[in-house]
This record gives structure tokens, sequence and C-alpha cells, in this order.
């Protein structure tokens, strides 16, 4: 399998499936003299990791990190080395027999079919490579790519749409984000969503949910036209996460339905001598290159693909079927995908920043 590896300077390889013995990461490019311990990584993957609350997935994992070369205590404590930095997370909660009906039928809505028909070989244990499992490995890059942008880079997320359910622009607050079991970026809706998940998890199926990203503290410059283009490279990140299908910038698709007028991002001379946007309608990006407002995004996550409900599919031999996918899985996906938001936009931002400095100092 090829393209397991994104980034430029800041290089991330992940690998390992979901029921293998372990997952993990290589993180190649950090530069040296970054303190940087296993502490530094766990309570971004403990945010991630399953079984926090009855919405997640029951499977039982730790996901505590491990890491195995790229730091050196000298004296003055862990420091990267500027060698490829190498985590491990092992796998401690396989129950492959909850697959045993998928190994000749495709489970309808997931990677079944695709990577029969490209490989000719799936590991149907928990859909192998292609499991969201994969995703720990990126949240501790992103941990590591923090530790790169520093605390002036500020990367926050959270639940804005849960099914028909949306919290309104003005009502955003990720600083409530992790203070709720469904990552919802405000404190206020948590009863009625509770409730509304609750019947959609009993009933054995599952919903869709919107995640919004919000980024400060990067400066204007970063990015490059015409093919690096920041927003280029932060949404094929987010479309590279499991389960997402859209992604916008900005307004995003709501833009179609504005004039020139109201548009544009406007500009008036600050007191420091810059300009100061009066709006920030383009999601602080300008022609592929951040303007030092803040960057948003909205990403989109499908429904949870295994639900209880019979579907009908084929098996490899050819023959219709109906399959009910059974093991432990999120009523929505989108949940612990707020942590993984949040790390891949780490890495992009890293990487960017790494180039912006080589590029022009």
């Amino acid at each position: 399998m090829s393209h397991n590896t994104f980034g430029h300077l800041f290089r991330v390889t992940t690998w390992g499936e979901s029921h293998g013995p372990a997952i993990g990461c290589v993180v190649d490019g950090c530069p040296p003299l970054i303190p940087l311990t296993e502490a530094d990584l766990q309570p971004w993957l403990d945010l991630r990791k399953p079984g926090g609350s009855r919405f997640v997935t029951q499977r039982n994992e730790s996901d505590t990190a491990r890491i195995l070369s790229g730091v050196f205590d000298d004296g003055a404590g862990p420091v990267t080395t500027g060698t490829p930095i190498a985590i491990e997370i092992q796998n401690e909660d396989q129950r492959s027999k909850d697959y045993g009906e998928i190994a000749r039928a495709y489970r309808p809505g997931h990677a079944d079919v695709t990577y029969q028909a490209k490989y000719g070989v799936r590991d149907h244990r928990g859909g192998g490579r292609s499991s969201a499992r994969e995703t720990a490995s990126r949240v501790a890059a992103g941990a590591v790519a923090r530790k790169v942008l520093g605390q002036g880079v500020s990367i926050r997320a959270g639940v804005v749409q849960l099914g028909s359910h949306r919290i309104e622009d003005a009502a955003v607050d990720f600083g409530a984000t992790y203070d709720n079991p469904l990552f919802a970026a405000s404190a206020e809706v948590g009863p009625a969503w509770e409730a509304y998940l609750d019947g959609v998890r009993k009933a054995g199926s599952s919903v869709g949910a919107v995640v919004a990203l919000e980024i400060t503290g990067v400066p204007a410059g970063w990015g490059a036209p015409l093919y690096a283009k920041l927003d280029a490279e932060l949404a094929a990140a987010m479309m590279s996460i499991n389960a997402v299908k859209g992604v916008e910038v900005g307004d995003g698709f709501g833009a179609a339905a504005l004039s020139g007028e109201s548009n544009a991002d406007e500009m008036r001379m600050g007191e420091d001598g810059q300009p100061v946007f009066l709006s920030n309608h383009a999601g602080g990006i300008l022609g592929g290159i951040s303007t030092g407002q803040a960057i948003t995004l909205r990403v989109v996550f499908k429904p949870t693909s295994s639900i209880l409900t019979l579907r009908q599919t084929v098996t490899r031999d050819g023959t219709e079927t109906d399959l009910r996918t059974k093991g432990r899985h999120d009523p929505c996906v989108a949940l612990r995908g707020v942590p993984v938001v949040e790390a891949m936009a780490a890495c992009v931002l890293a990487d960017a920043m790494l180039r912006h400095r080589a590029q022009v100092g």
C-alpha cells in the first residue's frame, strides 16, 4: 500500500492496522532541541481514545504512546534530536470474532469493496488499515506538531451540528468542547443533544455531524501559490480523515449566496501600520496564503457506516445478501473526530511554518 506519508518538511508516516499488535507513526523533519516527552502526547490521545462515554465505541484502549526514537535526554530533559521520531501505540482490545461475517460480505458504506478491488486482499478485522483506529497515530503526530508551532498558535475545534441539530454561529464556544461528552462547541446544547443521540444509539443507527475549526496566531504569509495553497493543504488533510465528505473554508458554500460587495473583506490601516480586515469571509486565507486573521474551516462527517439495521450488499463471490454490522461502533464518528481534525491542522501548519521559514527566512 502506498501513500501512507503526508507533509513536505514536517513529514508524517502512519502504520499499523486496527486489529494488529500495534499502530503508530514516524515523524520526520521535526527540528532539534524541542522539549518532548510522552506526557506531551498523552493528553491529546486521551481525548480521542474510545470508551470515554456511552456515545462512542466501547472498545477498551488506553492509547498509551511510547516514543521509540528521535528524543534524547542530555541531562536537561528530553529534547528532539532532529532525527525521525517513532511513536508506538499498542492495540489492547481487539475482538476480531465480531467481524467474521464480513470476511466475505462487503459492508455498505465502508471501504471493503474498494480495498478488495484495488489490492485483491483486505484485512476484514475492523477494517484493517481503513479503520478510524489509524487516526490515533495522527493525533500523536499532531501533538509533536503543536510543540513545533509553539504556544502562539491556537488550534480549536468542536461539533457545531449533530444530525439536524445546529449551534448558531454566534453561540459557538470552542472553550466548551472538551467539557462535554459530545465534543459540542457549546455548553447549552448538552441535554437536548444527549437525548437525541441516545435515541440514535439505542436504535442501532447513526448520524453525521459538522466539526468547526478555528486557528489563531498564524501570521500573514504561510502557504504558497499555486500548488501549495494553505487552504488546499488543510482541506486535503481534512478529507483524508475517515468519514469526512466535505470541507468549507471561511464562508464556504455560503459564499455562493453573497454579492461581490458582501463577500469582499475590506481593509483599513491599523495603528501599527499594517492592514486590518473588517471581515473574514475568506477564512483567513487569500490566494492560498494566510492573512493573519483567524483561519476557519468546517468539516462534514457522514453517519457512521456500521449500523445494526440490515442493509443490502454482495459477497466476494457475487452472491446478494443482507448484512447487519456487528461490533463496537460510534453512533456519530465525528465526536472523536474533533481531536483528529485539530491534529491534522497542526501537522499541516507545522509543515507550512517550516517551509515558509526555509523560503523567506
